[in-house]
């Protein structure tokens, strides 16, 4: 008896063996080789890879090197800080260059048609590499922003009636009532002979109480053990995308491995305690349906059975959790950081919207039938996230053969857009390009593909509606109540951490305006 179950676990481990092997085989050699050929016969080539590490430290390096300093002044001329790789490889090999992040080899593409056809044809044949997959594991795990193919389009259609229509006008009032309470406290700050402000962190407390009120039915204080740690997360998860994966690397006992797994069960934890007590109240019979909001809708889809074998899990639903209380705040909070410090240095903005909230809300608070009528600020905030989108890649891998254009694009290369150089393009926005122009927003005409900051086609930003209404009731009620300049003490120093984000944050002036 004892003979058969050690053959077991030997045939067993010699399994699991050859598939690491064969997986390795072909992840690190077969398929990049493949996939090289393809395109340097179509013309397309780039710096040569080192074995296994790709251009890896290439990249660090470079990025190392060109924000070890900060900007001696408020300059948006950040492509060169933020992506030195692609403006050394761009200039060397052309707009479409191929490059290797460890062994996934990643294309270049800048040209807008291509782009717009892309994203727009091929939503559900490319999607997250693997490679991204498990540097996000423990982090947002496999929620709607890595999901792919069926398990994407699933999701989307979960979540998408949550930021739609009727329901997201619903969030307007949280909106307000959380705003209203942050201004409230800057108020007293300013009342007690504080002046100077670091504005982002205001930012983040208010963008995260919302997402917390109007998704998950709790305030900021209970979300914020989650939010802390998943900022952590996020800075380890960013670390590891600068290093090389290794089949089977995340059960190596290192002190990263077992960091970033304890933060990821306290996660969980504090999740679970969420969701359970959103369960007690149905099974105890106080709420007959488990909820309208976000939480709600996975929960009643969890209770669904699908002939297509695609329902959800408890650990898919609390992926889905981490992804919206990271997305849901993170990137709003750092729309709404950037703004401000565009409008504190360049005041006579400042003044157009405040002029125009004041005209059209006529003095009191933005509702929902205010905001399509706040032009000048859509346009600030648009000009906001053409100088600093919420991230300066748009990775995408095609999960198939595909036709782009004059491109056969094989299956396992990923097309790697550039978003901030693209929005900082002079050939696509003019001379002035890397300057805070809000005017050039006034047409609503531009070419397709060279504007995407929420990227574009069926895969954008689910979130897009309720970032940009949120965004335009809390600078409204702001810049109603506060004028503000840029302090002295502020030093402009962007830095990427998945986002782009102020290194040492906004500091601002408030001064409270006459009411």
């Amino acid at each position: 008896m004892a003979m058969v179950v050690l053959t077991t676990l030997l045939v067993l481990f010699l399994s699991l063996l050859f598939k690491i092997a064969h997986d390795t085989l072909s992840c690190y050699f077969i398929n990049p080789r493949r996939i090289k050929k393809v395109m340097e016969r179509q013309g397309v080539r780039g710096p040569k890879p080192r074995p296994l590490k790709g251009n890896i430290l290439d990249m660090a390096s470079l990025v190392a090197q060109t924000t070890s300093q900060d900007m001696k002044s408020i300059n948006h001329d950040i492509v060169g800080r933020l992506l030195p790789h692609y403006v050394a490889w761009s200039e060397q090999y052309g707009k479409r260059f191929i490059f290797w992040n460890g062994v996934e080899p990643r294309m270049c593409l800048t040209e807008t048609e291509l782009i717009k056809e892309f994203l727009s044809k091929y939503s559900t044949t490319s999607g997250r590499s693997w490679q991204q997959q498990q540097g996000s594991k423990h982090f947002i795990g496999r929620g709607l922003l890595m999901a792919n193919g069926k398990d994407w389009y699933h999701q989307r259609h979960i979540v998408a009636p949550t930021f739609m229509g009727d329901k997201l006008k619903s969030y307007a009032g949280y909106m307000v009532e959380c705003t209203k309470e942050i201004l409230q406290s800057l108020q007293n700050a300013v009342k007690s002979g504080q002046t100077e402000f670091e504005i982002g962190e205001y930012m983040t407390k208010l963008t995260a109480d919302v997402i917390s009120r109007t998704e998950f039915d709790c305030n900021y204080e209970k979300g914020k053990q989650i939010f802390h740690l998943l900022t952590v997360l996020q800075r380890l998860c960013a670390q590891a995308t600068r290093k090389l994966y290794l089949p089977g690397s995340r059960f190596f006992p290192s002190k990263y491995n077992r960091e970033i797994k304890v933060m990821k069960m306290e996660v969980e934890r504090l999740l679970m305690e969420i969701i359970q007590s959103r369960k007690d109240c149905v099974e105890i019979g106080r709420s007959s349906s488990y909820g309208s909001d976000l939480l709600g809708m996975l929960l009643n889809e969890m209770q669904k059975k699908r002939e297509d074998g695609l329902s959800i899990n408890l650990q898919l639903i609390m992926d889905e959790c981490k992804t919206f209380f990271f997305a849901g705040h993170e990137t709003t909070a750092l729309l709404l950081t950037w703004t401000i410090m565009l409008l504190a240095s360049n005041t006579s903005w400042q003044d157009k919207v405040r002029n125009e909230v004041k005209q059209v809300c006529n003095g009191g608070t933005p509702s929902v039938d205010h905001l399509s009528k706040l032009s000048v600020l859509n346009m600030v905030i648009n000009e906001t996230l053409r100088l600093y989108p919420p991230a300066t890649v748009l990775p995408r891998m095609a999960l198939e053969d595909i036709k782009l254009g004059d491109l056969h694009i094989p299956k396992g290369l990923s097309i790697w857009i550039p978003v901030l150089a693209i929005h900082h393009s002079k050939e696509l926005w003019g001379k002035d390009a890397n300057e805070f122009n809000p005017e050039r927003f006034a047409s609503k005409s531009f070419t397709p593909g060279r504007f995407i900051p929420f990227a574009a086609g069926p895969r954008n930003c689910v979130g897009q509606g309720f970032a940009m209404m949120e965004a335009k009731i809390i600078l409204s009620m702001l810049i109603s109540r506060f004028s503000f300049t840029i302090s002295e003490n502020y030093r402009h120093a962007p830095v990427t951490v998945l986002t782009i984000k102020p290194k040492y944050g906004v500091q601002i002036c408030l001064k409270p305006l006459n009411p």
